[in-house]
């Protein structure tokens, strides 16, 4: 991934190394919470990790790691800072805002206190709506590609951002509500679905007119995206963990159906209104409850 020419962001906070407040476990939770990250949707909430809703202090770390990590970090919010102003400026989009409002994005190592509760590390990346926060341990990436055989090249990671990235814009259009709507119903899981399949199909939009501006895909790049986006499908993953599926469990979406909503993002650019309620119209299945397969939605 090339971003020589990516602006750097200011909304990135370092908070590697920083101890915090309230002591959640960081850490030592099993295997479980470790795939709940991986998916790439975790609801922290849900996770009963404990603590007091509120971020921790903000600011950073002074002596945060030298790895350069965050102005990598800070070129791929950029990127997507420009694309996204520049989408939510299109009369034509029909959005019900012509503003973006920009996200933080909080490297963190361990645990880290968000508006959404405590969490470790070990959840993987997470969007807090509370907060308008992404959370992101580097080192989920050492363990997506070891675990489930997922990338840690640079485009994947940017992807996982733009993903998390897609969350916010959800956030912002209305679409993460709708979902919240079907808690405890019984299309709790297919609203899920189509939520995490439309946070994908979002990176790719980014993918595509952040190309256009930056030029920062290059050779490879798609297939490192892509290989994560597979290796962290339900299936795949249910696969893995336990040798067989149960689509009727799934709650992100196979990995077929991943890879084809990042890559349908990636070719079309389309971040219409018309295009994202696709996503949400009942008379638009984007699974098969019993095979998980994709049907009309992504042909």
């Amino acid at each position: 991934m090339r971003l020589d020419d990516a602006p750097e962001s200011s909304n990135v906070e370092d908070r590697r190394g920083m101890k915090m407040a309230g002591g959640a476990a960081a850490g030592g939770m099993g295997i479980l919470i470790l795939i709940l990250g991986l998916v790439f949707g975790v609801d922290v909430g849900k996770l009963g990790l404990g603590g007091p809703a509120g971020g921790g202090a903000g600011g950073g770390n002074p002596n945060p790691p030298d790895d350069k990590y965050k102005p990598f970090a800070a070129k791929v919010l950029g990127t997507l800072e420009t694309v996204w102003d520049d989408e939510f400026a299109k009369r034509q989009n029909d959005y019900p805002t012509r503003t973006y409002e920009k996200p933080k994005l909080v490297i963190f190592s361990d645990a880290v206190n968000t508006g959404c509760g405590q969490a470790p590390s070990s959840v993987g990346p997470f969007y807090c709506p509370a907060d308008k926060t992404m959370y992101l341990d580097p080192t989920f990436f050492n363990e997506l590609e070891q675990s489930l055989g997922g990338s840690k090249a640079e485009f994947s990671q940017a992807y996982v951002i733009a993903h998390e990235n897609g969350h916010h814009v959800q956030n912002l259009l209305g679409y993460s509500r709708q979902t919240d709507e079907k808690r405890k119903t019984r299309q709790e899981n297919e609203y899920s679905i189509r939520l995490e399949l439309q946070a994908d199909y979002l990176a790719g939009v980014w993918a595509n007119h952040g190309n256009k501006t930056f030029q920062f895909i290059q050779p490879g790049d798609l297939d490192e995206a892509l290989r994560t986006a597979l290796s962290i499908g339900d299936d795949r993953i249910q696969q893995k963990m336990k040798g067989k599926s149960w689509p009727e469990s799934f709650n992100h979406g196979t990995a077929r159906q991943r890879a084809a909503s990042f890559m349908d993002g990636y070719k079309t650019g389309d971040a219409s209104r018309a295009k994202l309620d696709r996503f949400f119209d009942e008379s638009q299945v984007p699974f098969n409850s019993n095979t998980g397969e994709l049907t009309n939605l992504f042909r």
